[in-house]
């Protein structure tokens, strides 16, 4: 039965020695890298390199002396059992050995490992045949190759034989670590304070070793991982878990694996072993070598019971009687708990030994009842995910002692759960659990909550008994009256001489309703502490009387209503701003609508022109504060030409309708000098940029001419007018031009077209065609078609356009209709 070694990152020139195996001198004889280069070899025939020389040849000897001494170890324990199996002397024993080794074909060591796994039949055993059916190897080319049982056997001799502790680490890498490319292996104790001490290593330098001699508690290193999480724990590479460990300067791409090691549910120590490159995943085979070798590792961290020796008797815990005697001095409810091991040694449970007299069971069962159970049989519930159970269980493992932790025992009568709620306390000695188990008192449980409820709610309490003359105050109402508390408290007939003196009509109302009248009162005032702080306070108090209805005391609260009542008058204040900015906006609304409707009025005087009918609607948005600026104009000029124009002022409110005022006025004064609508739009563009306050607006105007037929038209931003000519609805083209207001010289495009009889001209703002969900092109578009499915009639056809208008912006709409006759 011979296996191939394992190499963990699958590459066999991966693995590399241990660099203190190589080197100068100096490196040799303290065993750690000095920074640097390294220098040159030393020449073989000088007196340095005989030096090196020697001192390879020595630890050579001593390893192959280290080995050859577990080997033989090995096959003793091979003779001892063939002495026992076949009734013969060991002289006898040892011929046999060489006889079934020869008839084999197998050395004398590979014979030894194989009759220990047949006569122990234990985990080593189990590992290795486990491990030779799973890899199917064939034998491997490599004559010192030797196979996984004599490996693991020859590590457990070694482990067994050695003196101590850095003799095991050193044993367990040359034998069964080696072949695996590991390079270096470390053992850890844990101590019960949650310390770790290097107990042994080996492959590591001396110098670094020895600043790692100790970790202190609370330290998280990559050895306290496997403790903390009672398991394997894996590093691939050192960016997988960034903790710091020993050897991580001499090999800092390596990869390892920290393993706990103990037995029987304790955890007495760490194995880590270290790779020089990082670690490929490892198959379970590998890891269940691990774990056998974490084993067999505790064999020196800790004297274990002997494996036949009953767990659970009272004589393998000496330790017990004592303990038992400590816990009933105890005034704390306490548990006494051993554990419970099944065959194998491994733990299954905790029997609680003994009950102290003040432990009292959430269920009322006696003590009788739960000493001598299985925890788990008298709380099935403490197995739950971060229950009772597991705290004890990790106490039981690392020796690290629980304090004061809150937890639920729950016991289970038939099918009702009955909890309660403690405070838990858990510690080992030596073998044994103690559980200090300390119930809440729902009586101070209840004062506590009180007392916290009285300081968020900064109340305090007082009762003043009249016969004895006693006053009783809490801490909170000394904080409220800002009085050390070693102050007299102050009687409620003093009430008058702490407070404003604006208020001492009111307390004494107060205290006539209380005292004389003997009723439940209550009364706010001003408290002024010595400290100058002035308090708004709320004080409510009722009479306790007796048999006799005679008044024997009072008893209330007080509360600290400061912040109460100066949000009451940052709301009224608020309330009063409110009010006041309201009735300031609805008079700026209605005089906006004043003046809009006094300049634009709904529903305009027709212009009387011959031989063409003009029409106008105007509608107002629907809200009035956005009232806006949009305005239209019909004017018969002196030239007999009509003048038509429509504009919208950006914005809303009585800036918008006074700039509309002033365009509009302004366009009528400029359009008696007889120039075209671009210079017309020119000039108002210069009076909407110099003579108003930051006033933008769009506009389109034209001059129609009666005796040719012809419209000259300009626009400033605005939607082209629509001409509608028999069953055509179109839009005119687009020119050029600026919105009015933003630059001082402007110049507009003007275009024209001749009229015809019958066609109709619309000329209208945003308000009517514009939609929060459309761009305004395809809000236009849907407009035209609205527009060719309209009355003939002029004014009909303005109605209906308007009245199915499809905008949504609920802005102010002008329409102006021009229809030839």
């Amino acid at each position: 039965m011979v296996s191939t070694p394992y190499s963990p990152s699958q590459e066999p020139e991966a693995a590399q020695p241990p660099p203190t195996r190589t080197g100068t001198p100096e490196q040799v004889l303290v065993s750690v890298p000095l920074p640097g280069p390294p220098a040159p070899p030393a020449p073989p025939d000088s007196a340095v390199g005989r030096l090196v020389a020697t001192v390879e040849r020595l630890r050579r000897e001593v390893r192959e002396a280290d080995a050859a001494a577990d080997g033989r170890a090995l096959i003793e324990l091979a003779k001892g059992i063939l002495v026992e199996r076949l009734r013969c002397g060991p002289a006898h024993a040892a011929e046999q050995l060489d006889r079934l080794a020869g008839r084999s074909g197998v050395s004398r060591l590979e014979l030894a490992a194989d009759i220990v796994n047949q006569a122990s039949r234990d985990r080593v055993s189990e590992l290795a045949a486990d491990f030779a059916e799973r890899t199917k190897e064939p034998p491997s080319a490599d004559p010192e190759a030797l196979p996984l049982s004599v490996r693991l056997r020859t590590a457990e001799s070694g482990v067994l034989a050695a003196g101590d502790t850095q003799a095991v680490a050193r044993s367990l890498l040359e034998n069964a670590l080696d072949p695996l490319g590991v390079v270096a292996v470390a053992v850890w104790t844990a101590g019960t304070d949650g310390s770790l001490v290097l107990a042994g290593h080996a492959g590591f330098p001396e110098a670094e070793a020895a600043r790692w001699r100790y970790v202190p508690p609370e330290v998280g290193t990559f050895a306290r991982l496997a403790l903390t999480e009672r398991g394997p724990v894996t590093s691939h590479h050192p960016t997988d878990r960034d903790a710091p460990s020993l050897g991580r300067h001499t090999w800092p791409e390596g990869g390892r694996i920290a393993l706990p090691s103990g037995s029987g549910g304790r955890v007495h120590g760490v194995l880590e072993v270290c790779w020089p490159v990082p670690l490929a995943p490892q198959p379970p085979q590998v890891l269940r070598q691990l774990e056998a070798l974490a084993e067999l590792c505790s064999h020196t961290l800790h004297d274990l019971p002997a494996p036949e020796r009953p767990h659970t008797a009272p004589a393998a815990w000496p330790e017990l009687e004592e303990l038992t005697d400590l816990v009933d001095n105890l005034h704390d409810p306490a548990l006494v708990l051993t554990p419970a091991m099944d065959g194998r040694g491994n733990l299954t449970d905790f029997r609680i030994q003994h009950v102290n007299e003040r432990f009292v069971d959430p269920a009322g069962r006696p003590r009788g009842a739960i000493s001598g159970s299985l925890l788990l049989e008298a709380y099935p519930t403490a197995a739950g995910d971060n229950g009772l159970y597991e705290k004890a269980e990790r106490v039981h493992a690392t020796g690290e002692p629980l304090r004061n932790q809150r937890t639920t025992l729950t016991a289970l009568i038939g099918q009702v759960a009955l909890p309660a709620v403690a405070e838990v306390s858990i510690s080992r000695h030596g073998g044994v659990l103690l559980l200090l188990w300390r119930t809440e008192d729902e009586t101070a449980r209840l004062a506590s909550l009180l007392q916290h409820a009285q300081r968020l709610g900064r109340v305090g309490g007082f009762e003043e008994n009249l016969t004895a003359g006693r006053i009783t105050w809490n801490s909170q109402l000394f904080d409220i009256y800002g009085r050390p508390a070693t102050a007299r408290p102050v009687p409620m007939e003093e009430l008058p001489d702490h407070a404003h003196p604006d208020d001492g009509v009111d307390i004494r109302r107060f205290l006539r309703t209380v005292l004389h009248h003997r009723r439940d009162a209550s009364v706010d005032f001003r408290l002024q502490r010595p400290d100058g702080i002035t308090r708004h306070i709320r004080v409510v108090a009722e009479p306790v009387l007796d048999a006799q209805e005679g008044l024997v005391a009072v008893r209330g609260a007080y509360q600290d209503i400061s912040a109460q009542h100066w949000t009451e008058v940052a709301l009224a204040a608020t309330r009063d701003r409110l009010a006041y900015t309201e009735a300031e906006s609805a008079d700026r609304v209605r005089l906006t609508l004043q003046l809009q409707q006094a300049i634009m009025p709904p529903a305009p005087a027709p212009l009387e022109v011959p031989g063409m009918r003009i029409a106008v609607r105007y509608r107002p948005a629907e809200s009035e504060a956005l009232v806006g600026g949009d305005w239209y104009d019909t004017v018969l000029l002196p030239s007999k030409e009509v003048m038509l124009c429509v504009g919208d002022v950006a914005g809303h409110g009585i800036g918008a309708a006074t700039g509309m005022v002033v365009l509009r006025n302004a366009l009528r004064g400029l359009a008696v000098t007889g120039a075209g609508p671009g210079q017309l739009l020119s000039w108002l563009n210069r009076v909407a940029h110099r003579l108003t306050d930051q006033v933008t607006a769009t506009a389109v105007c034209g001059l129609y001419n009666p005796e040719t037929g012809i419209l000259r038209w300009a626009r400033a931003g605005h939607l082209p007018p629509v001409l509608i000519r028999g069953e055509s609805v179109t839009s005119l083209p687009l020119s050029e031009g600026l919105l009015l207001g933003v630059l001082d010289d402007v110049t507009y495009t003007e275009q024209e077209i001749r009229l015809e009889g019958d066609d109709t001209l619309l000329m209208f703002t945003d308000g009517l065609v514009e939609r929060r969900d459309l761009p305004v092109n395809e809000a236009v578009g849907e407009f035209l078609v609205r527009t060719r499915d309209a009355p003939r009639d002029l004014e009909r056809r303005l109605d209906r356009l308007l009245t199915h208008s499809k905008s949504d912006t609920d802005d102010d709409t002008c329409l102006i209709g021009i229809q030839l006759v």
